[in-house]
């Protein structure tokens, strides 16, 4: 009987503090030429508006048609970033996109949007696996960045993005596994 009591009490011990190495864990990543925030960043410091081409911005990484995740819009796209509504008007817009957008077909972008993420769940594993409680830290990078170019000649550069993600998530259920029992009984109005 003892020795029942001690294999069930190390049972417990063990389910509570050290199994969360059972959890779960994901990465996702939308490949591209940059392995992290800082090295995106530097390859788009040295676009130069008005001086760069298209043959320096390759050499800098930006190449959609050799590199992946990178998007080529055109010149009805680039409206559309840049007049969303009736309240912007063209000659708000920056010199060098007035002239691109007048361009028509010779303008066009590049649209730049690694990312990398990382969700690892932490915490109690026996309450993760029964759902009664989730636990994830997210962490990671991504870059949100636009290139506009006329004929061969880069016009505009915007940048963005978030240098560093870490964001906690803790979700509770108090019923658990039965917290979404009702969606096994959903009623669509159909018999």
């Amino acid at each position: 009987m003892k020795k029942i009591f001690s294999i069930l009490t190390l049972l417990l011990i063990t389910l509570n503090t050290a199994c969360t190495t059972l959890l779960p864990s994901s990465k996702q990543t939308i490949e591209s030429p940059w392995l992290n925030f800082e090295s995106a960043k530097e390859s788009f410091d040295k676009i130069i508006p008005q001086q760069t081409t298209l043959a320096e911005l390759k050499t800098f990484g930006f190449d959609p048609f050799n590199d992946s995740n990178m998007k080529l819009i055109n010149y009805l796209d680039l409206i559309q970033r840049f007049i969303p509504n009736e309240s912007i008007r063209q000659a708000d817009l920056p010199a060098g996109v007035q002239s691109c957008l007048k361009a028509q077909g010779a303008c066009y972008g590049y649209l730049i949007q690694p990312e990398v993420v990382s969700k690892k769940r932490y915490g109690n594993a026996f309450l993760d696996l029964l759902d009664f409680r989730r636990k994830t830290m997210i962490s990671g990078w991504n870059v949100n960045a636009l290139v506009v170019l006329q004929d061969e000649l880069v016009v505009y550069k915007l940048w963005g993005g978030e240098p560093k993600i870490l964001r906690y998530e803790d979700e509770r259920n108090p019923l658990g596994p039965l917290q979404d029992v009702g969606k096994l009984f959903k009623f669509d109005g159909r018999f």
